[in-house]
């Protein structure tokens, strides 16, 4: 498999575009605004709607929904750059996973009337799919939904850790409709809006300062054409548009980890003891060379899932584990090295270190750790 991993020039432009955007409008002292002060949304609309007009959020997606089809090879530039400065708006969430699900398998209603608004940035859709005691298995779904007496359905449930949950327009739920709870079969996926009666939505506040809720549905009731895609076949569904969304947070942590070491290494050049800059000690410098080889490392598995999947290359699967699970050890071992290098200012809060830290345990376990994704990667291979 030949695939070509340099940017291109329009996407070279791209790249510097977005690295200057989200320096400028979403710095890291905004983050900690937004944290001390307990917003409950906990990112700006109006800033997402500016990504949405720079054609961002349009990236994925085919021309059909009014996207630009520069798949996922352009999307981790821009969850790269929001990695950088740690911008909080739910691009992965609604359009990367959400807004996937609808892109693969919605009606031609259900596109217009969610998808091309949440392209637009004028709405925020959730995936509501994570339950108690189901780590990472997409398909261990106890949430029910149980066919009504007018052709609808009432699903019945409680959904954990939804991104972008809180104060979303609309939810995608997976929810069972036969088998067993941990069956692979019998799932389906439903489109719910967040005024639907029976709908509760609790703000959730992570240890990263990211906008999550747990989502309770209690009797509620949608018409049949709130279902997307097959009736009891949205298992493939699901693993397709998770796997989009984990190309695009793998960008997003390579562009953390790359800030933090950035400053790691900014911070080893000015810092003196003993009269000389720490960055001149063989010691450091060793596992600064080690930091920046694992950080390359990870782009180039980024790079190759992300134009594996948009090619549809038959290893593409596989490739996703190995990008996730080098970016998620990459990303903890320089956060953590980070810390150690800072010193005792690097244990403080007031120093922003601590953000990279906490939001590297975060995208550790989401979607996947890396155990998972290395069992993952072996089982697909026969092992």
């Amino acid at each position: 498999m030949a695939i070509q991993l340099s940017l291109t020039e329009d996407q070279a432009m791209l790249q510097k575009t977005a690295n200057a955007f989200f320096a400028e409008h979403s710095p890291l002292t905004r983050l900690r605004k937004l944290r001390d002060s307990g917003d409950e949304l906990g990112y700006n609309r109006e800033l997402f709607q500016q990504m949405a007009e720079l054609g961002w959020t349009a990236i994925p997606f085919e021309e059909r929904d009014g996207g630009l089809g520069l798949g996922l090879a352009g999307a981790i530039l821009i969850s790269e750059a929001m990695g950088r400065t740690l911008a909080v708006e739910p691009y992965i969430p609604s359009i990367l996973l959400a807004g996937q699900l609808l892109a693969l398998a919605g009606t031609p209603a259900q596109r217009e009337a969610w998808l091309s608004p949440a392209i637009a940035g004028e709405k925020v859709l959730a995936f509501a799919q994570q339950e108690r005691n189901s780590r990472y298995a997409a398909t261990h779904v106890q949430t029910k939904a149980v066919p009504s007496k007018n052709g609808g359905y009432t699903l019945n449930g409680e959904k954990h850790g939804v991104l972008a949950g809180a104060r979303a327009d609309a939810y995608l739920v997976s929810a069972r409709t036969s088998g067993e709870d941990k069956s692979s079969n019998g799932v389906s996926v439903f489109l719910v809006p967040a005024n639907t009666p029976g709908l509760k939505v609790t703000r959730q506040r992570r240890i990263d300062s990211r906008n999550a809720a747990i989502v309770e549905l209690k009797d509620v009731q949608v018409g049949a054409d709130a279902l997307v895609g097959e009736r009891d076949g949205a298992g493939k569904l699901i693993e397709a548009a998770i796997e989009r969304a984990t190309v695009a947070l793998c960008g997003e942590m390579l562009g953390a980890m790359s800030a933090a070491f950035d400053s790691t290494l900014a911070y080893l050049k000015e810092r003196k003891q003993f009269g000389v800059l720490i960055g001149s000690f063989q010691a450091l410098k060793h596992r600064a060379a080690k930091l920046f080889i694992e950080i390359e490392l990870a782009r180039s598995a980024t790079m190759l899932a992300a134009r594996a999947l948009d090619d549809n290359d038959p290893e593409a699967h596989a490739l996703v584990s190995v990008a996730k699970a080098r970016c998620s050890d990459a990303y903890v071992l320089v956060a953590n090295e980070a810390v150690q290098m800072f010193a005792g200012i690097g244990m403080t809060d007031e120093h922003d270190i601590g953000f990279f830290i906490k939001h590297a345990r975060l995208c550790e376990l989401t979607f996947g750790d890396a155990a998972f994704h290395r069992d993952r990667f072996a089982t697909l291979n026969g092992y």
